[in-house]
């Protein structure tokens, strides 16, 4: 026996792995073959639960290539070697016929799997037959072959389970932010509330109207933060109510930004709007989409101005919100739509990962898109398509 060879076949079955388990098996077998001669091989699983097999891979290598054939070659002697869970031989010798392919000589192996049972059967057609020197290596590709299913199983766990850590993550950040985002909107309202109810000071008509605005103010901020998170639960789940009427986008962004250049008056908006037509849409979650990226650029892009372009396309209309900020890090544009994510940053701005999440929500909902592309240092655009005739998502 070749020790050698088979410690050069073992080493390329730990080496190989890379998650296409197809690519595996090709080169596990036409290393293989150098050593140990087949025509045909075939791999058989079935799940822990049941009792049908299932062809996962099939190669015609020698004689009678037939992909049509690929499938079925070996499937008896699997169910044999599964149900039995021992080696199989059988041959087949008609020596009569001049097709080779008729004289089928077969070995078959069963797979130990992590869940399920498995059987590699290998065909040569012919002969000469499978013969116990040939045995190691056969039972060698077994082991290879089942390696490579643990591996790829193993890296499917490991993946859930860094998804699993990953969504629990987010939701402890999400319960910390919320915690702070309640609290500091709570802690004005108590502290002014208090200053004011307090019986050994008096306050001036203009200290108490500042008292009360600031109070005022802190409470629209905790509503805010009470509607983004039922809005966001609500689009989970698809039922938030839209209500689709005829509306004209760019009236929607005017009316957002006269709104914020009210709040912020040193704040610069560029408007560059088409004169579009009417499309069939919710005003209010629109402007929703359209405040939550003022506020946004306000709060991560500070002094920056603020440039929206509309145009109407073929059969939707795009609309294009900039900013000249620091930008998003490459890393995080990939998930910043994702609910509960923020982008890391070292100041002292917070969020709670639910504004962008609505958006995307919002804007599938009309079935448009948003997307987001950001340069260092140079800011960031959001980019939104609504089509003209929308096939909406959420029920009304």
């Amino acid at each position: 026996m070749n020790e050698k060879a088979l410690e050069a076949l073992g080493q390329l079955g730990v080496s190989a792995v890379k998650g296409d388990l197809d690519k595996y098996f090709d080169a596990l077998f036409v290393s293989l073959r150098v050593y140990f001669v087949f025509d045909n091989v075939a791999i058989y699983k079935t799940e822990r639960e049941g009792n049908l097999i299932e062809a996962v891979y099939a190669r015609a290598v020698g004689r009678g290539r037939s992909k049509g054939a690929d499938a079925s070659w070996g499937e008896e002697m699997a169910n044999q070697v599964i149900a039995s869970g021992r080696i199989q031989t059988d041959d087949v010798n008609r020596p009569d016929v001049s097709d080779r392919t008729q004289s089928p000589h077969r070995l078959g192996l069963p797979l130990e799997l992590l869940s399920g049972r498995g059987a590699l059967v290998f065909v040569r057609f012919g002969g000469p037959a499978f013969t116990e020197e040939q045995l190691p290596f056969a039972l060698l590709a077994a082991s290879r072959v089942a390696f490579g299913f643990e591996q790829v199983a193993l890296a499917g766990a490991l993946s859930q389970l860094d998804l699993a850590r990953h969504r629990a993550q987010l939701q402890d950040d999400f319960i910390a932010t919320i915690s702070h985002e309640v609290h500091t909107p709570l802690g004005f309202i108590k502290g002014y509330t208090t200053s004011l109810l307090r019986t050994d000071t008096t306050w001036d008509a203009a200290t108490q109207r500042e008292f009360l605005t600031i109070i005022d103010e802190e409470t629209d901020n905790l509503i805010r933060l009470i509607d983004r998170m039922l809005d966001s639960a609500r689009l989970k789940t698809g039922s938030l109510s839209m209500d689709f009427q005829p509306v004209r986008l760019d009236a929607i962004i005017r009316d957002v930004a006269l709104r914020f250049q009210e709040r912020y008056p040193d704040l610069k908006i560029v408007l560059d709007l088409e004169n579009t037509r009417p499309i069939q849409a919710d005003s209010v979650r629109l402007s929703q989409v359209f405040t939550n990226l003022f506020e946004n650029a306000i709060k991560y892009a500070p002094g920056s101005p603020i440039e929206i372009t509309l145009r109407q396309r073929h059969q939707f209309q795009e609309v294009v919100f900039s900013d000249s900020g620091p930008g998003i890090p490459p890393q995080h544009i990939p998930f910043i739509f994702e609910r509960f994510y923020r982008v890391e940053n070292k100041g002292p701005l917070r969020g709670t990962g639910l504004g962008l999440f609505i958006c995307k929500q919002i804007i599938q909902a009309h079935g448009g898109q948003i997307f987001a592309r950001s340069v260092p240092n140079r800011g960031s655009s959001f980019y939104i398509t609504l089509p003209l005739n929308a096939e909406r998502n959420v029920e009304r």
